[in-house]
């Protein structure tokens, strides 16, 4: 009633956003119950077509490598909180594991520079993607967001970068 009141207002506006779809990517049909902090898993599975049990399983020896072969913050991190994939995952574990099945790396963001790049459809190409965005990773496949939940904000989520499918 009052918005003239308001300054900030004026300021909103709409965007496109994606269609979403609910989708935990095979994990209730792996047997997981409850919730979980596995949107790495679960979208390298949905956007790779793989069985979620398999990531899952592979992500979780990934984390008990690096937490061996490794002596850094990252590796400390996993050798004490476990490499269960449950719990999410670093980017210095997954980001080899996505690009070994057939995805890029497009960064969208410098430092410094701000926003660039939203979730939205006029501004991410087509075709099959994995999105960073700020602690959590979402799949759009042509045009549709598939996870647990909608991680769009409106239209209005920053895009740190996406992996995209070349082969």
């Amino acid at each position: 009633m009052f918005s003239f009141l308001n300054p900030f207002l004026r300021f909103q506006r709409s965007h496109i956003t994606f269609p979403f779809m609910h989708h935990d990517g095979g994990r209730e049909a792996a047997g997981f119950k409850g919730g979980a902090g596995d949107c790495v898993v679960r979208s390298i599975a949905i956007a790779a077509k793989l069985p979620y049990l398999q990531v899952y399983e592979d992500l979780r020896q990934a984390n008990a490598s690096y937490a061996l072969e490794r002596d850094n913050k990252v590796s400390r991190h996993l050798a004490r909180k476990g490499s269960s994939p449950r719990n999410g995952n670093h980017r210095d574990v997954f980001h080899d594991y996505i690009l070994s099945h057939g995805f890029d790396w497009v960064p969208t963001m410098k430092v410094g520079a701000g926003c660039q790049v939203h979730l939205r459809p006029d501004e991410l190409p087509a075709g099959t993607l994995i999105v960073k965005v700020s602690k959590h990773l979402t799949t759009v496949i042509n045009g549709v967001i598939y996870d647990t939940h909608n991680p769009s904000r409106g239209g209005n989520r920053c895009v740190y970068g996406y992996y995209i499918k070349s082969r």
